[in-house]
């Protein structure tokens, strides 16, 4: 830290990505990335022709990708609100909603930028346990009279709540912003978008890089009440307006037009969640109930940390945190089928090696 850092500032520890090491060719399921190229229509649409315009700037109010997401989600162009990556609007959405009188409240195991941007914008914020087996139970949420932010299928657990919960938390915080984070929603959970007529405090966020296998694209976009996205493209105009570049537009547009190639690709994602689960049962291990690509699982005879150094030793990388609540765990990214198999014969070996 240097001697110029604000004191704001010389407190806050920062949000730690996922690891991305280049030295050598690594199975890679720490990151939940789609083990899926983007659609045909996506790489055309990143043509040379986009790429000879990028001396001019790309349009600001990304018209045409809100027009197309907007129809694909059954809302106004006016709900939709268009950012670099979902965590650009998360933290436009702890700047914008929260503060010392309106503070927020998230899970205690959840993703890890939500203490990082309230620690950053010194808002006060409540961590609530999740019951047993890591579930995340409705009525802890209700009544609080502060903003909430829920990620729906949570992470890095992988379970998740009904859009009928989610309603339910709404309804008794009627004054406060619910923002239901739902960056893996697409795996096998339930959006609750279809609750935004009803309710003009929710606002839901979703990403292109998880299921529209765009996560080096960085794009991101939130639904919600037309004065929520108002508020959202305030910050925004106000911090950097041209933030989504003219080839990632380009992308997510074709994206958009080629869901059907997208939701094919989730449901092979599911099918081999599903396998994977069941091998890992039958080598003895407990694994968490998940919709999303990604399963959180421990083993009995092999510590979590030792699990994730042993499989990256052998050329398989998995999460791993060293909270105490979780510290057993790892999160284990759903791949290919070939993937999911290689990682599967890795753990048969460190069995064999106990």
């Amino acid at each position: 830290m240097s001697r110029f850092l604000s004191q704001r500032f010389a407190a806050l520890e920062a949000y730690t990505p996922g690891e991305q090491p280049q030295d050598i060719q690594y199975v890679k399921l720490n990151t939940n990335e789609s083990p899926f190229p983007p659609s045909p229509e996506v790489i055309a649409a990143v043509s040379a022709a986009q790429v000879a315009k990028l001396n001019l700037y790309p349009d600001p109010t990304c018209r045409v990708l809100k027009e197309k997401l907007a129809a694909l989600c059954g809302l106004a162009p006016e709900n939709v609100f268009i950012s670099n990556g979902s965590d650009d609007i998360l933290n436009f959405s702890f700047m914008a909603f929260c503060d010392e009188s309106r503070p927020v409240a998230f899970p205690a195991i959840s993703y890890g930028f939500y203490p990082v941007y309230a620690d950053l914008y010194h808002l006060p914020y409540t961590a609530i346990p999740l019951r047993e087996n890591f579930r995340l139970e409705p009525e802890d949420y209700c009544g609080l009279n502060r903003n909430v932010v829920i990620a729906n299928p949570n992470a890095p657990t992988g379970r998740a709540i009904s859009p009928t919960d989610v309603e339910k938390i709404l309804a008794s915080n009627p004054n406060h912003v619910v923002l239901i984070d739902e960056a893996y929603v697409d795996f096998g959970g339930e959006s609750c978008r279809g609750l935004i007529p009803r309710y003009d405090n929710l606002l839901v966020c979703q990403t292109f890089s998880k299921s529209r296998s765009m996560a080096g694209g960085r794009l991101g976009f939130a639904l919600g009440n037309a004065d929520l996205i108002a508020d959202l493209e305030k910050i925004k105009y106000s911090t950097n307006p041209y933030n989504i570049n003219r080839l990632t537009l380009a992308a997510a547009e074709a994206a958009v037009d080629s869901n059907d190639y997208y939701v094919k690709n989730c449901l092979i994602i599911a099918e081999n969640r599903a396998y994977t689960v069941a091998a890992l049962s039958e080598l003895g291990f407990e694994t968490v109930p998940s919709v999303a690509n990604f399963i959180f699982t421990r083993c009995g005879s092999i510590k979590g940390d030792d699990l994730y150094r042993r499989l990256k030793a052998k050329g398989v990388l998995v999460r791993h945190w060293n909270k105490p609540e979780i510290s057993d765990y790892v999160r284990v990214t759903i791949g290919s089928r070939e993937q999911m198999d290689i990682f599967l014969d890795r753990v048969r070996e460190l069995l064999k090696e106990e």
